[in-house]
């Protein structure tokens, strides 16, 4: 018997008898699902939130991951569609077995996904979806952006308060849930405040033409015009009602923020004000840190969905961590008790309903494809 087969023999008695052992194998990561438009009408809502979520797992991994395993992204592309979010969730969780899902963004898609997670009782964490009814869903739903009653009342308010506006026009996605939902609030809070709404007209997601619309507007020249929608119809409103010649101040909500705003709508966006969760001018540690962290990566400045996306991540992690073992209904559980979790878009402490209530600042769209920071408003 030569040397080398004796040792074999050898080592294998010892690891038989438990006198040795092999080394410890690498605990399987924790696998994360998102469901993300990074396709289709929205598709750089998506992209931006899912740059967010990988800088942030990188981080967390690089730092030791949570419980000693590696957290794991398992990416699906919604498509931008309610049916296409449905079929992604259900992959997720049936083929991937992931512990959690993030996302989606547009309140439409993540109402169709929300229900599958909801009934296999998965954690599913909107970073952007504002809609009340999302976490009205299940217990299972969370959300770590603010919501759009709080987010329409604070519009609505700036406009009466801070604008010294009178008069309000309302142009509505009434394909939308989140579209709707906004312009409701928007129009109970500031008739409240003594405004009067002139005007609500509505439109469908993907229309190319609104000068039907503009031309009424132009008759009735409301003091502003707010138009709860995304950026895709936003950017070709303003640049038709220039064209037209309707001078109107636009009010928009977060789905104005997007680099295609520019290229849709060229300088005739400049002077837009929107709501949103995220200003690169807000001076605290950690939105600072992300900030040249993000510009290191990916040479751009971060938008709020890669804000929310981030801050989404952070909170999954540390209510991993929290839980103390890889299991949804303990992960379920120690989301709900989330609280003071300091994060990019400021504090998060989740209430009863699995809703945060956070600042909102208000954006000015500058020439040179800017966003000037014009205020922010503390809950």
């Amino acid at each position: 018997m030569s040397k080398k087969t004796f040792g074999v023999l050898a080592l294998i008695l010892l690891l038989a008898i438990g006198l040795v052992g092999l080394p410890a194998l690498a605990a399987e990561p924790i696998k994360i699902g998102t469901v993300l438009p990074t396709t289709g009408p929205i598709a750089t809502f998506g992209q931006s939130t899912l740059n967010g979520i990988k800088m942030a797992i990188e981080e967390i991994n690089a730092a030791g991951g949570v419980l000693g395993r590696r957290i794991e992204l398992v990416n699906e592309d919604t498509k931008s569609d309610a049916t296409e979010t449905r079929n992604a969730v259900a992959k997720l969780i049936n083929r991937d077995n992931v512990l959690a899902i993030i996302g989606e963004v547009a309140s439409t898609n993540t109402l169709a996904g929300a229900p599958v997670a909801q009934s296999q009782g998965v954690p599913m964490v909107t970073p952007g979806s504002t809609n009340e009814k999302v976490t009205e869903v299940g217990d299972y739903i969370f959300r770590t952006c603010f919501v759009d009653p709080y987010q329409g009342k604070i519009v609505a308010s700036y406009a009466a308060r801070s604008m010294k506006a009178k008069r309000a026009a309302l142009l509505t996605a009434l394909s939308s849930d989140y579209s709707v939902g906004l312009a409701n609030v928007f129009k109970a809070e500031f008739t409240r405040l003594g405004g009067k709404i002139v005007s609500e007209q509505s439109y469908s997601e993907g229309d190319q033409d609104f000068s039907a619309q503009l031309t009424k507007l132009r008759s009735i020249k409301p003091d502003v015009l707010y138009i709860p929608g995304y950026y895709t119809e936003i950017a070709l409103i303003a640049r038709q009602a220039r064209q037209l010649g309707v001078k109107i101040q636009i009010l928009g909500s977060e789905g104005t923020e997007s680099p295609k705003l520019f290229e849709l709508g060229g300088d005739a966006v400049e002077g837009i004000l929107f709501s949103t969760h995220y200003s690169a001018e807000v001076k605290n540690p950690i939105a600072q840190r992300f900030l040249k962290n993000f510009k290191e990566k990916y040479g751009q400045d971060p938008e709020a969905l890669s804000a929310l996306g981030y801050d989404a991540a952070l909170v999954v992690a540390d209510a991993v961590k929290r839980a103390g073992k890889v299991d949804r209904k303990a992960l379920r559980d120690a989301l709900a008790k989330t609280r003071n979790v300091k994060v990019v878009t400021g504090v998060i402490t989740l209430d009863a309903r699995r809703n945060p209530i956070k600042s909102v600042v208000i954006l000015r769209v500058e020439k040179g494809q800017k966003y000037k920071l014009v205020e922010q408003i503390n809950p």
